[in-house]
């Protein structure tokens, strides 16, 4: 094998994936970098997208169970086979990661299968073997956080990877922490029967949500039998052979109270993966979180060492990997790469789903900026109420001077779908008048958008 390349990247996950695969269309020699035993890194092997099967056969059972009657389907019977589930599950996530081999393959990307650790600047070692390339990207994404006197075994105390592999329904499963993950994973496990408590450091689910859309989703979520303890902190852990007791106490203090579970998730946040890589070797620098520092473009403080994705400062989220991965294989190949921090959407995949782009209402008062605001519900849209999922509503914040869209918020069915047509205004500059008089299909869901923005002027018709 030819031991030198234009461009190695090490991680194959979304972001590294797309920036090999990108690099390589542009006509550069490039290899990437995987230790696991199959491409597509978390994201693909213990993340987005095992959790998103999960997420979907939970909710189908659950809408046998509870919502076809309404419909006129009467069903008998019904079972829950989590072998089964978990099975196919499996089946999705081997799907993807085939799918990634062969575009290695069809693209020509050479597949350096081991650990990455770096020699020198321009220098790798992988298996024992030396590489080197005149760039060098780190994409090795990010791991689960950990808390103090909480030790993840992954069996009574897990992470999410164990919450994907659980062989049976936990009668009471606590989520410590109100994030993203825990949230759509408590989510999988309720639907399916456990009893849900959601452990919470701070005041308020998910703190980068509008605080509006944040309130009305955890009302939701209150509804559909989660039950959340926030402004309480973890302090301890006890584990026997019948379950766990957590030690809580409030944040702000108090008196200590004990919460029984068969079942802890642990999911407060992640962090940068950079263990192993031997940075001091290519005297690549870090910040003070641990992250790979990086200027405007994606370079590290050494010539031809770049970062991207959850390794570097923003939103760990794979799609953000993504971009970067596409836009540092355009500069690498000397083209303008670029990507738009301000039209990165967010999603929560849970049901309702969540999903938000731009600034939240904070954020603007907090900036000074004059703003609008158009809203619309679910409960009128025709389309929802057919469906049956009237859940929520879409939030539209406009300057008030020019109109230009700011940030946009949906809770309600299919709002990671919904959320796309906003990103694509603010991506060009649109108005909220613009979205406003764009013809939506009728009957449909996006009709909800529209009328927000024709809310932000006042003029909804169907409000």
């Amino acid at each position: 094998m030819d031991q030198n390349f234009d461009v190695i990247v090490i991680g194959a996950g979304p972001g590294g994936y797309v920036c090999a695969i990108r690099a390589a269309q542009l006509g550069l020699k490039v290899a990437c970098v995987e230790k696991r035993a199959t491409l597509g890194g978390t994201c693909l092997n213990i993340g987005c997208i095992p959790s998103k099967a999960l997420l979907q056969s939970s909710e189908n059972y659950h809408e046998t169970l509870h919502g076809l009657a309404d419909h006129g389907i009467h069903v008998e019977g019904v079972k829950l086979d989590l072998k089964r589930m978990m099975a196919r599950k499996g089946e999705v996530v081997g799907a993807n990661v085939k799918g990634i081999e062969f575009l290695f393959k069809k693209n020509k990307v050479t597949w350096l299968k081991g650990a990455a650790r770096f020699t020198g600047p321009h220098s790798i070692s992988v298996a024992d073997v030396e590489y080197s390339a005149k760039h060098i990207v780190i994409a090795t994404g990010s791991e689960s956080i950990s808390l103090p006197g909480v030790m993840p075994d992954e069996t009574r105390i897990v992470t999410s990877t164990g919450a994907l592999e659980l062989d049976a329904v936990p009668k009471h499963l606590v989520v410590i922490g109100g994030g993203y993950i825990g949230l759509e994973l408590g989510s999988v496990w309720r639907r399916l029967g456990a009893e849900v408590t959601v452990v919470e450091f701070l005041d308020r689910l998910v703190p980068t949500m509008d605080g509006e859309i944040a309130s009305a989703f955890q009302k939701i979520l209150g509804k559909q039998g989660i039950t959340f303890k926030l402004g309480t902190k973890v302090t301890g852990v006890k584990t026997a052979k019948d379950g766990v007791t957590l030690m809580l106490e409030p944040a702000k203090g108090g008196a200590m109270e004990e919460l029984k579970a068969d079942i802890v998730l642990l999911s407060i946040g992640r962090k940068a993966h950079t263990a192993g890589l031997a940075l001091d070797q290519a005297g690549v620098a870090t910040d003070d979180r641990g992250r790979i520092a990086t200027d405007g473009h994606f370079a590290t403080n050494v010539p031809g060492i770049y970062a991207i994705g959850d390794v570097i400062a923003g939103p760990m989220l794979a799609h953000k990997a993504e971009e970067e991965g596409v836009a540092l294989a355009e500069l690498i190949a000397g083209q303008a790469g670029h990507v738009n921090y301000d039209v990165i959407p967010g999603v929560v995949y849970t049901w309702p789903e969540v999903a938000s782009v731009g600034k939240t209402e904070e954020e603007l008062k907090a900036a000074g900026v004059a703003y609008n605001i158009g809203k619309f519900p679910f409960t009128a849209n025709g389309r929802a109420r057919a469906m049956g999922d009237t859940d929520g509503f879409v939030k539209i914040l406009a300057d008030k001077t020019t109109d230009r869209v700011l940030g946009a918020h949906i809770i309600g069915p299919d709002a990671g779908t919904l959320i796309a047509e906003l990103a694509t205004a603010m991506e060009f500059g649109a108005s909220s008048e613009d979205v406003a008089r764009t013809c939506h299909a009728h009957p449909s869901l996006n009709e909800a958008v529209k009328e927000a923005a024709m809310a932000v002027e006042g003029w909804a018709i169907h409000i």
